[in-house]
């Protein structure tokens, strides 16, 4: 328990240990000109309770009010007929509105207002100062850094105030508060900032002493994301102000600065993978950049893309997006960058690390093709060339026999289209070709429904003679998975003649949408390949595929021979996969009717089946929020595991086994999550900075039901790069959230006189008159003033 005043001195020094007082440490603060008018600070207004001292009743004031306003507008009106022509209108009414006023006025006076407001005790409360001593207040602005000014502000005589009534501790704030005998043993080289977790410590380890109040110098920098609810209500339990002090320039003057990229976590190898660039910049609109992707989980870091762009308006976010290949199979660590230019304040900011899991497993696609025809065979061959994807194809031949290749085992297919959930489960995507929705029964229609919904499959529809809505498919039950609504009537597909023989054709273009497509990017160049889409051969036939659904994309279209613009191209999500439509069976002449050595049709093929089964889960598939950890260790890991029909599997034993820098191996039992059936998570903190290597496994019953791994990298130091301008809204949501007030250095003479009215920590009430306010004798003399100069202007003094 707290004893006496000089018990508490004993206790908690007055100031730095040892230190003497400064200059300027016991000038008086500076009279504002609020309270020259107002006689008291800002503050005591704010926190205060407004009142009426006098002995009679209010009830009493209100009815003189009225009875003088009254009396008033009866003199007046008694009065008009003598008046001048001049004052019988509307300006009776105001030298009325004056003098009520002005009685009004000195009948609240007589009843005695006054502010009753919440005082801290001197010297029985302490005031916690908290310095931000990060990496970012050692940014140098005018000569000198911000951790320079902030012990500046408090050693030009805002401790010395705050000593003179109470009792002061100071800290260091960084990921953690701890406490500091003198402001000479700050040094601003914290890796990171988490303000939210430092205030909250200071409340649980200061529960049981009198905090009046919190005075926080910071840039306002936050590495933890932001300052949650719980950190504030703690805070507003305890009637705890925090004053923030704001340092740093509230905007850069030059400077580039990478905001996110966003990169798919997982990929096959050789892929094409896209860099989605946001970024912002000041100080040079206009200018060019260089944005680079770089390989850097080698000894030698290898250039993946590199591309120039122009920027935008200052402190406008612009993205830009890169293609790059994945490369081989394994764990790459990228490096998004974007070159330094000539003057950038901070070029620390202009660089972002992702992790992307690059696999080695092939995936398998079953076609079915119901006749033949030339795009089978060169969607075959354009496929033969790319080791990570296999076609099992089976072509109609005749009503009743089918033409397999590469199966596994001859008894693969040998059935014709599987109608086992376990023997269609087995592939990872599913492209139909020019079949009629009535060769499948529907039983299979069903289970094609489940490949993409349940399994998470990839489904791709082409078009033909027999297919989408010539092939009854708008009556089919896989309506609702498919990306377009189709037509309703027959004859949609139309097969085109040489145009040599001067007939018309149908040619591709690039979509919106196709932009920045990693399945469209026929070339590196976004304009290049947009060319190159429109100098394709024409298409041999074409299908009118429908009216594309709100979700769905339209990656390219096809000029009819009639002008007519229609979806060539159309993706979209569904359930836990994902369908497409190409609207054609006659792509095949962008490999026979180009020059030799053109790769287009390939690559486009080669893409598009890539998209199909990219994304297609095991039964086992793990993830996590971030796979780069800045700062923190804490991780949380996230399992979905199905069984062999690929349903949850809530029963599951799923465990995480993890390798890391020095040594370090765990292995975490995951929980299941409630009302999640088979997701399953589990909370980790990785205790050093480097790569991790997690693999997790799912059994039941005592059989493994799969596996799968990922990786992840704690950084340390690397968040207080960014974001380094003074983050003013932070600071203020701060102050006003807890009853504190923002405050300028330049203002900070001020704060001494501020601090004491808080509810906080150990207070007494005072009450304050406000009769004799200089602002109340000003305003009597103004209305004295303003009746008399309208009654000489009106000529009636």
């Amino acid at each position: 328990m707290w004893g006496s005043p000089s018990g508490l001195r004993t206790r908690f020094p007055a100031g730095p240990a040892g230190s003497k007082p400064a200059a300027g440490r016991n000038a008086r603060p500076t009279i504002t000109m609020f309270e020259f008018f107002f006689k008291y600070p800002h503050s005591v207004y704010t926190r205060g309770q407004f009142a009426l001292l006098g002995a009679w009743p209010k009830w009493v004031l209100v009815l003189l009010v009225l009875a003088a306003a009254a009396g008033l507008a009866w003199l007046i009106r008694s009065r008009l007929k003598e008046a001048a022509p001049m004052v019988r209108g509307w300006r009776s009414w105001v030298i009325w509105g004056v003098q009520t006023l002005l009685a009004a006025l000195l009948l609240v006076l007589l009843w005695q207002p006054s502010i009753t407001v919440a005082e801290l005790k001197p010297q029985q409360n302490i005031i916690a100062v908290l310095v931000d001593d990060s990496r970012s207040m050692a940014i140098s602005e005018n000569g000198s850094t911000r951790e320079t000014q902030a012990v500046k502000a408090l050693e030009n005589g805002t401790l010395a105030s705050l000593n003179r009534s109470f009792q002061t501790r100071l800290y260091r704030l960084d990921a953690s508060a701890a406490r500091v005998d003198s402001l000479k043993n700050l040094e601003p080289n914290a890796s990171s900032t988490r303000i939210g977790d430092s205030l909250k410590q200071l409340t649980q380890e200061t529960s049981d002493l009198p905090i009046g109040a919190v005075v926080l110098l910071s840039d306002g920098d936050d590495n933890g994301g932001g300052i949650e609810a719980d950190v504030i209500n703690a805070l507003r339990a305890r009637h705890i102000p925090v004053h923030t002090v704001g340092f740093g320039r509230e905007r850069a003057e030059h400077d580039v600065e990478l905001d996110d990229v966003a990169i798919a976590p997982r990929a096959m190898a050789d892929s094409r993978l896209a860099a989605v660039v946001t970024l912002h910049q000041r100080g040079y609109a206009g200018s060019s950049v260089n944005l680079t992707v770089r390989d850097v989980s080698t000894p030698q870091p290898k250039l993946l893309a590199s591309r120039t762009i122009r920027l935008a308006k200052d402190a406008n976010l612009q993205t830009e997006t890169l293609m790059f290949n994945s490369g081989g199979a394994g764990a790459k660590t990228l490096q998004i960058s974007a070159v330094p230019l000539a003057g950038e304040e901070n070029s620390a900011n202009n660089t972002l690390t992702r992790i992307v899991n690059v696999g080695s497993q092939p995936r398998r696609i079953l076609y079915i093709e119901g006749e033949p025809r030339w795009e089978y065979k060169f969607i075959r061959q354009a496929e033969e060339d790319d080791r990570m994807v296999q076609i099992v194809s089976m072509v109609r031949t005749s009503p009743n026999k089918i033409y397999r290749q590469g199966i596994a085992d001859p008894k693969e297919l040998a059935d014709g289209f599987p109608s086992r959930a376990e023997d269609l489960f087995v592939y990872d995507g599913l492209m139909i070709g020019s079949v009629e929705a009535g060769y499948f029964t529907p039983n299979q229609q069903e289970l094609i429904h489940d490949f993409v919904d349940r399994r998470g499959g990839g489904l791709l529809l082409l078009g033909g003679q027999f297919a989408l809505a010539d092939g009854g498919w708008n009556a089919s039950k896989l309506t609702d998975l498919l990306p377009t609504v189709l037509p309703t009537e027959a004859g949609t597909f139309h097969r085109e003649a040489d145009p040599r023989n001067g007939l018309t054709h149908a040619t591709a273009e690039l979509a919106a949408a196709g932009v920045d497509s990693t399945v469209t990017r026929l070339v590196d160049d976004p304009a290049a390949n947009a060319d190159k889409w429109k100098k394709l051969p024409y298409l041999m036939d074409y299908e009118n595929p429908g009216t594309p659904k709100p979700g769905a994309s339209v990656l390219a279209d096809m000029i009819t021979p009639e002008g007519r613009k229609l979806p060539l191209l159309v993706t979209e999500h569904f359930g836990h996969g994902r369908t497409a439509i190409m609207a054609t069976g006659g792509s095949w002449r962008w490999q026979m009717s180009s020059p030799l050595g053109d790769t287009a049709h390939d690559l486009f093929w080669q893409q598009l089946l890539r998209w199909v089964v990219a994304d297609t889960p095991g039964r086992v598939t793990a993830s996590m929020p971030a796979q780069v950890l800045l700062d923190n260790g804490s991780v949380t890991l996230n399992a979905e595991v199905r069984d062999q029909q690929y349903n949850p599997a809530p029963d599951a034993k799923v465990e995480a086994h993890i390798l890391g820098p020095s040594g370090v191996s765990a292995q975490v039992e995951m929980s299941a999550v409630p009302d999640n059936p088979g997701q399953f998570q589990a909370n980790w903190s990785a205790p050093n900075t480097g790569a991790y290597l997690t693999e997790v496994t799912a059994q039941r019953g005592g059989k493994e039901l799969g596996r799968d791994v990922l990786t992840f990298e704690r950084m340390d130091g690397v968040a207080e790069n960014f974001h380094t301008e003074q983050n003013r809204d932070l600071l203020e949501r701060l102050a006003a959230q807890t009853g504190g007030q923002y405050w300028k250095p330049a203002d900070l003479n001020k704060l001494a006189a501020s601090v004491p009215y808080s509810e906080a920590g150990v207070t007494v009430r005072e009450t304050r008159d406000l009769w004799d306010l200089p602002l109340v004798f000003l305003v009597l003399l103004l209305l004295r003033f303003s009746e008399w100069w309208l009654r000489r202007k009106w000529g009636i003094v």
